[in-house]
């Protein structure tokens, strides 16, 4: 497993690879945006295929845990590069219809799923090369988010953060705090060695370096807000009052229009221009 840490959107994208097939998985991919100029580029998403290309790996899936509300996913860069099917899980049925009703989306942009390859539901099970990898659905967050659990990893996307940090905010529509606290409740009965990595880190008070890798076990032991002990009524008043003094997110507008739809771009207009849309006092 490599990872690649984009230090913009502090998100973490991941390569699990089968080291025996050489057949991998790409998790939560980025896409570069200066939401100053509307330029996008694809340093990051580079930095992957050239790792791809080096130790000649086999793409056969592009994962996303859930539509990111702080990045682009660059999967269809990805997907013309290398190939691999495009999955994701089958709330984001729920997540195009909230969405596409906020950004006035026209019939360009498909609200049943169709523009990805896989709609995962809870319990599939998929193979990368001979690696089995199963599916969960951790709501709570977004209606959409799915870990994948790898061999002795799981990949949890923004349920939980490090333990130093605590948890993903549940404030966007669709998401639920108490929906949020029973998904993390259900990864952290995964065996306590599990491997645990997250799609993004902040850096907590007075630590120094990013991180992004910890288990089940230290989870347990000392996240801050979801530690063995504190209760779902807890959790929930704890979350719901962080969660109204938080800013909405830097790129949450034009990441999720890009997002729901599995990162793709809406198609240029008819002076070749993509445009994004920005809903007015809508958030």
């Amino acid at each position: 497993m490599q990872a690649f840490f984009d230090e913009p959107t502090n998100t973490v994208s991941y390569v699990v690879s089968d080291p025996w097939t050489g057949r991998v998985a790409i998790v939560d991919s980025v896409l570069d945006f200066d939401a100053a100029s509307g330029r996008t580029s694809t340093a990051s998403a580079d930095a992957i295929i050239a790792h791809v290309e080096r130790e000649g790996l086999t793409v056969e899936w592009l994962l996303e845990t859930h539509a990111h509300a702080d990045h682009l996913s660059a999967a269809p860069y990805l997907q013309q590069k290398l190939g691999g099917k495009l999955g994701i899980g089958r709330a984001i049925i729920q997540v195009q219809d909230v969405f596409g009703k906020l950004f006035n989306a026209g019939t360009e942009f498909a609200r049943d799923g169709s523009e990805f390859d896989r709609l995962f539901d809870d319990g599939d099970q998929f193979e990368i090369g001979g690696l089995s990898a199963t599916v969960l659905h951790v709501p709570g967050h977004t209606p959409a988010d799915m870990a994948f659990i790898i061999g002795d990893a799981a990949f949890v996307g923004d349920t939980l953060f490090m333990p130093d940090f605590g948890t993903a905010r549940a404030d966007f529509p669709g998401g639920d705090a108490r929906q949020l606290y029973r998904s993390i409740r259900r990864l952290l009965e995964l065996p306590p060695e599990t491997r645990l990595f997250l799609c993004h880190d902040y850096k907590a008070p007075g630590r120094e370096d990013y991180a992004w890798e910890t288990t089940v076990a230290a989870q347990r032991a000392g996240n801050v807000h979801v530690h063995d002990g504190i209760d779902e009524d807890a959790f929930v008043a704890m979350r719901e009052a962080r969660d109204a003094t938080l800013a909405v997110p830097r790129l949450i507008l034009p990441s999720i229009q890009v997002n729901i739809h599995g990162g793709k771009l809406p198609p240029p207009e008819a002076n070749g221009k993509r445009y994004l849309r920005i809903p007015l006092d809508a958030l």
